[in-house]
């Protein structure tokens, strides 16, 4: 049996990995920052599979919060297998009309927070021999649009090299790369999705199935379906002025919508 830990594990697509692991009989950590909503989680998936739900509410942004789930990560007893690094957000604005503050913290969560959680979750499954650390990015980390994107780029360069380094020690670094999934992702953002063509949608049931395969299968880096593994790759080889624009706007470049990630 797997014990998986999952941040931003109450909405969108960390909700919806807790549902589809506890399905297949994991056990699960779930974090998040409101203890009502992961409450009503761990009791809607402990009613529905017999599986263990424990809960940890805690902001990442603040350094006691982070520390609180990086000490679960390290416990010896009742050990993590599976570490789904997801929580997240967008920003909308041009990067030089947001604050410091606000890139700062956009910053860290995505690149600061999951890099702590990962050495800690690594040193621990490298110990066992076995494990598994999973970096939610997004399609956007291929295109040159914004600091969302940027950030992004730094999990799957990292799963790259890390699922290289430690797989054949029994633990795999997968980095999941969706494109627009059907979340709260951007209405928290405040932009509209109206202009975004209906097939570029995902729906978070699909996407986590997609995702798990190959999570599963110990791949460094898992773009969900062959639409946008082709929009993926496309953008790696077109002069970066249409790479910016063809489908992936926005994170934190301008106020228009970004191919999602997680939720806080």
């Amino acid at each position: 049996m797997t014990r998986a830990l999952i941040t931003g594990a109450t909405a969108g697509i960390g909700a919806e990995f807790a549902r589809q692991l506890a399905a297949r009989g994991d056990d699960l950590v779930l974090v998040a920052r409101t203890a009502a909503r992961l409450d009503a989680l761990a009791a809607e998936l402990r009613a529905a599979h017999p599986v263990s739900v424990e809960v940890l509410a805690a902001d990442l942004l603040d350094e006691a919060g982070l520390a609180r789930v990086d000490a679960r990560l390290a416990q010896a007893e009742h050990p993590v297998d599976l570490l789904i690094n997801n929580a997240g957000y967008g920003l909308a604005g041009d990067f030089v009309d947001n604050t410091l503050e606000q890139e700062r913290r956009h910053h860290a969560l995505h690149v600061t927070v999951p890099l702590q959680l990962s050495h800690t979750a690594l040193r621990g499954m490298l110990a066992r021999r076995r494990g598994r650390v999973v970096l939610i990015s997004s399609v956007a980390a291929f295109t040159p649009r914004g600091t969302y994107g940027a950030a992004k780029a730094w999990g799957v360069s990292f799963a790259r090299w890390a699922n290289l380094r430690y797989r054949s020690r029994g633990v795999s670094v997968t980095a999941v790369c969706p494109g627009f999934v059907r979340t709260e992702f951007h209405e928290r953002m405040g932009v509209a999705v109206d202009g975004i063509p209906r097939a570029l949608w995902l729906e978070a049931p699909r996407l986590v199935r997609l995702a798990l395969r190959g999570i599963d299968r110990g791949r460094s880096v898992v773009i969900p379906t062959a639409r946008y593994r082709a929009l993926a790759g496309l953008a790696r080889v077109l002069p970066d002025r249409l790479a910016a624009v063809g489908g992936f706007r926005g994170g934190s470049a301008d106020a228009t919508p970004t191919p999602a990630s997680g939720a806080l």
